[in-house]
């Protein structure tokens, strides 16, 4: 069942559908579409905008000690300084043809940033993901961002962008790690069934084959939604686990931001071409 699609060039298009339209990707799998993660000073998002990645990922902060004068700058805690605001980030991005995934950490930096995304919105035909932790999930010890007022805050602005909903989550090498629990994935989905826009839903790669069943079910209670994989750097997990994802899930639902050399091995496996 593929992701509902909003119109052509709208932050709710499906990604497949924008980026095979283009002619960037080739057919209706989310493994061929291509990653760069935390895009946040200026050094790497040059790198990401001179990479052959679809979608840009970058992490936007507001430093509450007055610096930046309020501006939101792209940073990823604990890291909480940076050479570079959203203003300037989304200044340069624009004049690619990447799509977008920015990911809050805080409630505080929600609305400033979509006041920056507004300016630039017509320059902006293409996906646009918005990111945030909104419910505990396996091992999870992180803050979660207040759902209802980070969708509202998001959704007042732009009603047609892509959530992107996750559980904080952790990963130890020393236990057992149990994986998304059957409360969890109906508490994300009694949340997004009143939504109308497309949902990813990012899980964490090691998590994610002890959690099977309770995935597919998320994913059956709607076209709009999707799953995105990610892994922590330290994370320790097999191609096996990704290729019980690929045979279990559909190809249309499942996105891969996945480190190297996982990444290479991924879609060796799998038979898409890696540029390097």
């Amino acid at each position: 069942m593929a992701a509902t699609a909003g119109s052509l060039g709208s932050w709710s298009e499906n990604i497949l559908e924008h980026f095979l339209r283009n002619n960037q990707i080739t057919t209706k799998d989310g493994a061929e579409i291509t990653w760069y993660h935390a895009a946040n000073h200026k050094a790497q998002m040059n790198e990401a905008l001179k990479s052959t990645a679809h979608m840009i990922e970058a992490d936007v902060f507001l430093p509450d000690d007055g610096s930046e004068h309020g501006q939101p700058i792209m940073a990823h805690p604990p890291e909480t300084s940076s050479d570079n605001t959203l203003q300037e980030w989304l200044a340069e991005v624009v004049k690619s043809d990447k799509g977008i995934k920015l990911d809050f950490k805080s409630l505080a930096a929600v609305e400033p940033s979509m006041m920056l995304l507004e300016s630039v919105k017509r320059h902006l035909k293409r996906p646009v993901w918005i990111n945030a932790d909104i419910l505990p999930g396996p091992n999870g010890n992180g803050r979660v961002m207040d759902a209802k007022l980070f969708i509202d805050t998001v959704t007042s602005f732009f009603p047609d962008v892509t959530f992107s909903l996750g559980w904080t989550t952790g990963w130890h090498p020393q236990k057992v790690n149990e994986g998304y629990s059957w409360t969890m994935v109906k508490e994300m989905e009694f949340i997004c069934h009143e939504l109308n826009q497309p949902v990813t839903f990012p899980v964490r790669a090691a998590l994610v084959r002890q959690s099977c069943s309770q995935l597919l079910w998320l994913l059956k209670k709607s076209g709009r939604y999707s799953l995105t994989i990610w892994t922590g750097k330290d994370d320790n997990y097999s191609i096996e686990d990704l290729l019980c994802i690929r045979d279990h899930f559909d190809k249309s639902q499942v996105f891969y931001d996945i480190l190297e050399p996982q990444n290479y091995k991924f879609k060796q496996a799998i038979g898409i071409k890696v540029n390097l």
